[in-house]
């Protein structure tokens, strides 16, 4: 199979005060070819997370979207569907379990998908996404439920 890696870097910085909470969150994660600026949610740590850097809980809903995305395309090119566009309005919410403790407890996926020719019946785009959520790596991964509200356009 295969195996996936990134590297996380934080530092404490210069006048920062870590036993009293009083430091930035914000953080590098690198991978292979590229890097983004990471940060703990505002929600959490409000003034230390970092501006304009992408938190934990949204890359799950945005690995989350983007692996149903591309196995939903695979699965319309298997049966003949030409995609032309597919755009996700994906939202996760948190709260706390039966311990009190906060998790990403559901993730819903709002697809709105333009097709070139035929597009499928409702019936048939329900099955499509039925599979691709059956067959995303991630979605296997993890026991936060994800459900699909596709928009269609009238």
């Amino acid at each position: 199979m295969a195996a996936y890696r990134a590297t996380i870097d934080w530092v404490l910085a210069e006048g920062e005060d870590f036993l009293n909470g009083r430091y930035s969150r914000g953080h590098l994660v690198e991978f292979a070819e590229h890097r983004m600026p990471a940060t703990s949610s505002p929600h959490v740590v409000g003034k230390w997370a970092q501006k304009g850097a992408v938190d934990p809980e949204e890359m799950l809903v945005a690995s989350l979207s983007s692996c149903h995305m591309l196995t939903f395309l695979h699965m319309a090119r298997l049966e003949g569907f030409t995609v032309t566009r597919y755009r996700d309005a994906a939202e996760g919410v948190m709260e706390k379990n039966a311990a009190g403790v906060p998790w990403v407890s559901k993730v819903t996926l709002r697809p709105e998908i333009a097709y070139a020719g035929k597009r499928p019946t409702a019936a048939e785009a329900e099955h499509l996404h039925h599979r691709a959520h059956e067959e995303c790596f991630i979605a296997n991964s993890v026991k936060t439920e994800v459900v699909v509200e596709e928009v269609v356009p009238a």
